[in-house]
C-alpha cells in the first residue's frame, strides 16, 4: 500500500465514523484512534488498523473531534509523532482563532495543518453528498486533492488556514436557522389545525423552501430523532458564532434567539438527540 493510500483518522464520532467508512470503501488503508476503543472495533473487523498514535504512523491524518480544545489536547498527547512534511486535516467545527494558532504552531515544525470542516450531516457525508470548506495554502489544498471527494461532493478552497472554520460558522448559522424555522412552522401549523404533513408538502413547493425540509422534515413529522448530528453540538457551534460576532462588534439577534431555543430543548432532555428534535422546544401553553 502506497503512502498516499495510508490515512489516519482521529475521532470516531458521527462524522469520524462516516469519514472512515468512506475511506475504507475507496480502498484506503486506514489507521484509527478514538478515546474509547470500542467504537473502532467494527472498522478493525473491516481491515482498519488501531494505533495509539496515528500521527506517528501516518503521513496524512484526518481529525474529527468535538471542539478546538479537544483537538489541541489530542495533538499534544500525540505530539511525539509529529514530523516534517506531515499533513493534518482537521474537520472539526472549531474556533477560528484557535485553528489559526494551531496552524502557525504546527507550521513552525514543518507540519501542514488544514482546517476542512464539513457542512452536512454524518449521513450526507456517508453518502458523499456533503460540502467541504478548506482553509490552507494552495499547495496544501492540491496535495490532498484525492481526499476531498471522499469528504464531500462540493469542495471550496476558501483561503488560508482558519478561513474554512469561519465559513463553517456562517453556513451553520443559516442552516440552523432554516431548521429552526421549519420546526416553528410545523409546530405553528399543528397548533392552528393544519396537518403538519400537508404543511411540509406545501412548504417544499413554495418560495419558503430550504434543504432542511428535505433532510429534517420527515424526521420532525415522525419524531424520529435518530442522531445524524446532535442538537447540543449545534448549540456549541452557535456559541462559537456569537463569540466571533461579539469580537467583530456585531449583534446576531436571530442566532441569539436560536441559542435560547436550543437551550430550552436541552433542558427538556433532547440535547443528545438529532438536531431535528428542536421541534420539541415548541411546547403549547397549558394556560
Amino acid at each position: 500500500m502506497s503512502d498516499d493510500k495510508a490515512v489516519g483518522v482521529i475521532g470516531l464520532g458521527l462524522m469520524g465514523t462516516a469519514i472512515t467508512e468512506r475511506l475504507l470503501e475507496h480502498g484506503y488503508e486506514v489507521t484509527v484512534w478514538n478515546r474509547t476503543r470500542e467504537k473502532a472495533e467494527p472498522f478493525l473487523k473491516r481491515g482498519a488498523h488501531w494505533s495509539d498514535n496515528p500521527i506517528q504512523d501516518c503521513r496524512r491524518v484526518i481529525i474529527s473531534l468535538y471542539s478546538s480544545d479537544i483537538v489541541a489536547q489530542v495533538i499534544e498527547q500525540m505530539q511525539s509523532g509529529l514530523r516534517f512534511e506531515q499533513t493534518l486535516v482537521d474537520t472539526t467545527t472549531g474556533e477560528p482563532a484557535a485553528m489559526i494558532a494551531m496552524g502557525q504552531r504546527l507550521g513552525e515544525l514543518g507540519v501542514t495543518y488544514i482546517d476542512a470542516p464539513i457542512s452536512g450531516s454524518s449521513e450526507q457525508t456517508r453518502r458523499g453528498e456533503a460540502t467541504v470548506m478548506v482553509g490552507g495554502t494552495p499547495h496544501a489544498f492540491h496535495a490532498c486533492q484525492d481526499l476531498w471527494p471522499i469528504l464531500g461532493k462540493n469542495v471550496f478552497h476558501v483561503g488560508e488556514c482558519g478561513s474554512a472554520s469561519k465559513m463553517k460558522l456562517v453556513t451553520n448559522l443559516v442552516l440552523g436557522l432554516n431548521r429552526a424555522a421549519l420546526a416553528e412552522g410545523l409546530a405553528f401549523a399543528d397548533a392552528i389545525g393544519v396537518l403538519p404533513a400537508a404543511a411540509l408538502e406545501v412548504l417544499q413547493a413554495s418560495p419558503a423552501y430550504s434543504k432542511a425540509m428535505d433532510i429534517k422534515g420527515q424526521k420532525m413529522l415522525k419524531r424520529d430523532f435518530t442522531v445524524q448530528a446532535k442538537l447540543s453540538q449545534h448549540l456549541k457551534d452557535i456559541r462559537l458564532m456569537l463569540a466571533a460576532a461579539s469580537s467583530a462588534g456585531l449583534d446576531l439577534p436571530l442566532a441569539q434567539t436560536h441559542a435560547e431555543i436550543l437551550e430550552r430543548a436541552e433542558r427538556l432532555g433532547f440535547g443528545e438527540l438529532d438536531n431535528s428534535a428542536v421541534i420539541n422546544a415548541y411546547v403549547r401553553r397549558t394556560t
